[in-house]
């Protein structure tokens, strides 16, 4: 009987999961960070290239 208590208070006190699930969390945050900051960067960037193309769209050359 002792030994299966032993086993199970073995089991409980694991902590191998616990870190495998808080590096998966952290990952998915990661990823959701960038994906928001290049979403935001993208934006600005379709903006500025759009402006750029307009301002030589008005030139002409001789």
């Amino acid at each position: 009987m002792k030994a299966e208590l032993d086993l199970a208070r073995a089991f409980a006190l694991e902590e191998d999961g616990v870190t495998a699930i808080e590096y998966g969390l952290l990952a998915g945050l990661i990823a959701i960070s960038i994906i928001a900051g290049a979403t935001a960067i993208g934006g600005g960037l379709n903006q500025f290239f759009t402006g750029v193309g307009n301002w030589f769209s008005g030139i002409t050359v001789p």
